[in-house]
């Protein structure tokens, strides 16, 4: 536990305390600060007070913060390759996911996650909601993931990300040529039968994705996508929503195309493809403590190498 003293400004006077202490510690969230408070964890003059009280200037408040455990799992010592490290310092870490690996613990995994791998190396991630994790990728998306190291940090990364400042940057391979690149401004929501997928509703969140052709094949394209917002699945749904689906994805891909006058090999390389071909490939955020553009790219993984040489090839062969 740690304590912080500080003055109410006079020039704060008629704020409701809790955005008073926004203002004075703004390394915590606001509704952190607000737990604190009920937890009798701030006291103004000695004496706890209600989130909602009104300060007049000039009184002397303390808070505590808290470390204790945020998440129930445990750390475990998992194979190197599914902590592959970019990059780490005292406030963040930054990991290349390999596809399959999922990161958080639940329903039906609740060990072997990238969450249990990152308790093991950074213990002090058990103090953070999430594990310290700001965004996350599917299981079988494969690429750059950005953790918290401290709530700072955390805060921080959080307000960031729901500032849309994250540059986030995929790569895809999609199901039909596309002609050009383009943008899907289509809002994103619970399917209204199946609730497991993600839907293009009405009643949706905002959702925004931009996509840019990286190169044509015969019957698919590789593409470079942007996100300017972050809904759950949201490439994946908008991709499909524009009739353009990412291969091998399982939920969203509709039946598999073959072009016509393939060879075996070719067939073979794409009915064993079995997951969505999709890679977070770079990320950009301002760094939560020196304040400076930092980013980082992630290679395309080797399935994903395999798939466009193949696809490559068959090009060729039908020139």
């Amino acid at each position: 536990m740690q304590n912080f003293n500080k003055k109410i400004p006079p020039e704060m006077a008629g704020y409701r305390l809790d955005k008073a202490l926004a203002e004075l510690f703004p390394s915590y969230s606001r509704s952190r600060l607000q737990q604190w408070i009920r937890d009798g964890y701030v006291l103004v003059n000695t004496v706890p007070w209600r989130a909602k009280d009104k300060v007049k200037g000039f009184e002397s408040v303390q808070v505590s913060v808290q470390d204790k455990e945020e998440v129930p799992w445990k750390a475990q010592v998992l194979p190197l390759s599914l902590l592959s490290l970019l990059y780490e310092d005292k406030d963040i870490l930054v990991v290349n996911k390999p596809a399959g690996l999922v990161v958080h613990p639940g329903a039906g995994n609740q060990d072997n996650t990238l969450v249990n791998a990152l308790l093991y190396h950074a213990p002090e991630l058990a103090l953070l909601p999430r594990a310290g994790i700001i965004h996350r990728l599917d299981k079988d998306t494969s690429g750059v993931l950005v953790v918290a190291r401290n709530l700072a940090a955390h805060t921080h990364l959080v307000t960031q990300l729901q500032a849309r400042a994250f540059m986030r940057k995929y790569q895809a391979i999609v199901t039909g040529v596309l002609v050009a690149g383009g943008t899907v401004d289509a809002p994103i929501g619970r399917h209204p039968k199946q609730r497991i997928r993600m839907a293009v509703v009405e009643n949706g969140k905002p959702a925004i994705t931009h996509y840019r052709v990286i190169q044509r094949y015969r019957a698919h394209t590789h593409i470079r996508v942007q996100l300017e917002t972050g809904r759950t699945h949201q490439i994946r749904v908008h991709l499909a929503y524009k009739h353009y689906p990412v291969l091998g994805d399982p939920v969203y891909g509709g039946r598999l195309q073959i072009p016509s006058a393939s060879s075996d090999t070719f067939k073979k390389t794409l009915r064993t493809f079995q997951r969505q071909a999709l890679h977070a490939a770079e990320l950009g955020i301002i760094h939560p403590n020196s304040g400076e553009w930092v980013q980082w790219a992630a290679p395309l993984p080797d399935d994903m190498q395999m798939l466009l040489a193949a696809l490559e090839k068959d090009r060729q062969e039908h020139a």
